[in-house]
């Protein structure tokens, strides 16, 4: 497990841009996969994009096109950059982490809450 902590969150308008951070430990990208997911109220937790160690991206069918993940890695620091923001993009978001080759995520953040009004 590694210390994660997220900030960036807020009130935007629809249609508007956000950027989240989280911060991590040194060295962190180069052995873990890093994930954003996010919770909208009343409903299940889901992965939004994904960033492997290796480099690789994935995202969500919802978000394709619009969300960037990406890291800083002078900075120990991962953006989940948020474009064309919906309503349905609300939620509170967490940035998590795993060992490069497992599958379970046991590394989360506190979560930040991302709120797009119409």
């Amino acid at each position: 497990q590694v210390q994660l902590v997220e900030s960036g969150g807020g009130l935007v308008q629809a249609g508007g841009s956000l950027r989240l951070s989280c911060t991590t430990p040194g060295r962190t990208f180069s052995t873990y996969d890093m994930g954003w997911f996010r919770q909208a109220p009343g409903k299940e937790l889901e992965l939004v994009a994904g960033f492997s160690s290796g480099g690789s991206t994935n995202y969500a069918d919802s978000v394709k096109g619009r969300f960037t993940i990406s890291t800083d890695n002078a900075k120990n620091t991962l953006y989940l950059q948020m474009n064309s923001l919906k309503s349905e993009d609300t939620a509170v978001y967490y940035c998590a982490a795993r060992r490069a080759g497992r599958g379970v995520y046991d590394s989360w953040g506190q979560g930040t809450r991302v709120t797009v009004s119409s």
